[in-house]
């Protein structure tokens, strides 16, 4: 089977507490629901949640999502750091497409949806980030900025697409299920192209635009 794996980087900093959490909180749900009960998608998804900042850390492990009962909550903590969150992704990944080819399963390439609304505090965060990137299993990366992110730090995570809040009214939680709607799309899109002409081929077709956002160049270099 093939098999797309997809993480959820959240910033659960301090900066991130009230409303930013309690409306990701709210949405994880939706996301859960938009996907797990869609057959070709859940067949063809596999989820991990990853919510960071210095002192805060909740891992759920990758996984089909019809099989989760409960997404796990974040909870603010600590000041923005990015580092400790681009080596934890980097493990993951690698453990994970590992585990998958040994079922016997084919890996698309990782998607990451990475949301924070801070500005790094961690020196050298930038390795990190260079490290994923140059590693063999380089996830596509689609950066959400709100509140007081900065467009070129988001812009500069970002590999596949990056977008910044210009509408204050449009919630985290609003940004979670544009990108679900967008991923469910482009995973039945390439099903019925791959059921319809026989092949095994895969792209995943994100959406350029998302309604609340603006759309942010990314940084080459």
């Amino acid at each position: 089977m093939q098999i797309l794996p997809f993480y959820l980087l959240c910033d659960e900093s301090g900066s991130m507490s009230g409303d930013p959490i309690a409306s990701i909180n709210g949405a994880l749900p939706e996301l859960h629901h938009e996907i797990s009960t869609n057959p070709t998608v859940a067949d063809k998804t596999r989820f991990c949640l990853i919510g960071f900042s210095d002192d805060a850390n909740v891992l759920q492990p990758l996984v089909d999502l019809s099989d989760i009962e409960e997404v796990p909550a974040l909870s603010a903590g600590g000041l923005t750091s990015f580092g400790a969150a681009f080596r934890t992704l980097l493990r993951c990944i690698e453990t994970d497409v590992a585990a998958l080819k040994a079922e016997g399963h084919e890996v698309y390439r990782p998607v990451t949806f990475f949301l924070s609304d801070g500005i790094p505090t961690d020196e050298g965060w930038e390795q990190a980030h260079k490290e994923l990137l140059a590693s063999r299993y380089a996830p596509k990366i689609i950066a959400f900025g709100i509140g007081d992110a900065e467009e070129a730090t988001i812009g500069r995570v970002a590999n596949f697409r990056a977008f910044m809040q210009k509408d204050s009214s449009v919630t985290a939680a609003k940004a979670l299920r544009e990108f679900a709607s967008s991923l469910t799309r482009s995973i039945v899109r390439s099903a019925s192209t791959i059921a319809a002409d026989g092949g095994s081929g895969f792209t995943l077709a994100v959406d350029e635009t998302v309604p609340g956002f603006s759309t942010v160049s990314l940084d080459k270099l």
